[in-house]
């Protein structure tokens, strides 16, 4: 862990009408203390804010301190938004894993793209991994004492000379200790295995799946639910002999492997458990499972059921479709070759719509170095190979899972804005099947 400073918390939001609004907090102003006690991060100002009578010290933006005293009711949130949900400093990864996607970048990009956390408070907060490594022991019992539950852990692997030497860290190896730890506190993690072709496939793979399920017990199962990622590698790696792209018939052959241990937990265990990621469905060009063997979805943050779900959602939505849309327009739908597939059964359906055509797209990363692409790592500079003297129609449909969250940059800092000024077309994003639709069926001048 690095050196961590406890900073006053920035505040970069008040919302209207708030308990914060009330009382006159301002952006710009700091947050110093809650009843005495600095907070480290937003657990720790979402755990003090919950009692009814609240002091705070406040540095507003000239420098002046105040205190204020506020009365509410039990868990009201006071409306407050703050530049990050660490005060403290970000707890910063140790391990050297040669498949580490912020290790895989060219230099000179912005600053935040090389940033490596392994912090266990933003895994309880959004869902990011960690692998734990880098705890201390006041963080170990910060947990329990907070019930932080679930965290999202990054295992790789369960047999310690084998993750010792995916993370390169002689700690890897205590992961089966930790996970006993979680047992006996009671509390739950989500498992996320990234298979490197040579190193943890094969028996490796099946070793690590029936070692997570041995926690999948009990009223609270210590290991909630496990998900099998294809590792992904681009150009700028470092130059390491031992990682290999997964191939289609990688992909397939993991899928071979994966399916009857599913059928297996599902029989012991009553649930799936162990869920293989959509890139090695797209990757190997298999058909996707079908909406029910996903249950309630626990891995979709590592893209495990999201493609079922956005056809699903589409499927829903296209039942409200028109039959003509009275002004004829055509767009271009970007996506990474990846999802090119899956996606056909969209294309289709929106171009049974009369005056509607939709010209889809699919790119793999140039960029990047990859011959099959997820759409979520198509940069700027791929579209702008790929479209370049092409017929555009009346825009482009960009995913917006292509751009930095809150931010109009892709990947490589090229802008939409770039764009939007090289194809002279509009650029519209596009997330959500409702999004897609409505730019797709408004009615152009």
């Amino acid at each position: 862990m690095s050196e961590s400073t406890l900073r006053p918390a920035l505040i970069t939001r008040v919302l209207p009408e708030s308990i914060a609004a009330e009382v006159g907090f301002e952006p710009g102003d700091r947050l110093v203390a809650i009843n005495g006690q600095p907070p480290r991060d937003l657990i720790d100002y979402q755990f003090l804010c919950a009692d009814e009578v609240l002091e705070l010290e406040v540095l507003d933006v000239k420098g002046k301190t105040h205190l204020v005293e506020i009365e509410k009711d039990y868990d009201d949130d006071l409306g407050l938004e703050f530049e990050s949900a660490l005060f403290d400093g970000l707890i910063q990864c140790n391990n050297r894993c040669p498949f580490c996607f912020i290790d895989q970048q060219p230099p000179g990009k912005r600053q935040s793209l090389y940033l490596k956390d392994d912090d266990y408070r933003l895994s309880f907060l959004y869902g990011s991994y960690l692998t734990l490594t880098n705890l201390t022991q006041k963080e170990w019992d910060r947990i329990a004492q907070m019930r932080l539950s679930p965290l999202f852990v990054s295992v790789h692997a369960t047999e310690p000379e084998v993750r010792t030497r995916l993370l390169k860290n002689p700690r890897a190896g205590r992961l089966l200790d930790q996970l006993r730890w979680f047992q006996q506190q009671r509390l739950q993690i989500h498992a996320q295995v990234v298979v490197c072709p040579g190193i943890n496939d094969g028996m490796h793979l099946e070793r690590t799946l029936l070692d997570l399920a041995q926690f999948h017990q009990g009223e609270i199962p210590t290991v909630a639910s496990a998900a099998i990622v294809p590792v992904g590698l681009t150009r700028f790696r470092p130059a390491e002999d031992e990682l290999v792209p997964v191939t289609p018939e990688k992909a397939r052959e993991v899928i071979a492997q994966v399916q009857p241990l599913q059928a297996k937990f599902r029989q012991q265990l009553g649930t799936t458990f162990a869920w293989l990621a959509d890139e090695w469905f797209l990757i190997g060009r298999e058909e996707l499972p079908p909406e029910s063997h996903y249950e309630d979805y626990p891995q979709l943050g590592n893209g495990v059921g999201s493609i079922r779900q956005f056809l699903k959602q589409f499927q829903t939505a296209a039942k409200q479709l028109p039959p003509r849309v009275s002004i004829p327009h055509r767009y271009t739908w970007i996506v990474g070759n990846a999802v090119e597939y899956a996606f056909q059964p969209i294309v289709q359906r929106l171009n049974q719509v009369e005056g509607l055509t939709i010209d889809l797209v699919a790119l793999n990363s140039q960029y990047w170095g990859q011959q099959i692409s997820v759409t979520g790592l198509i940069t700027g500079q791929d579209i702008l190979a790929a479209l370049r003297g092409r017929d555009l129609g009346d825009g482009i449909l960009l995913p917006s899972v292509m751009l930095k969250h809150d931010d109009d940059r892709f990947l490589d800092d090229l802008t939409v804005s770039d764009l939007s000024q090289a194809f002279n077309v509009p650029i519209v994003k596009v997330g959500a099947i409702e999004e897609l639709l409505a730019v797709c069926l408004q009615e152009r001048s």
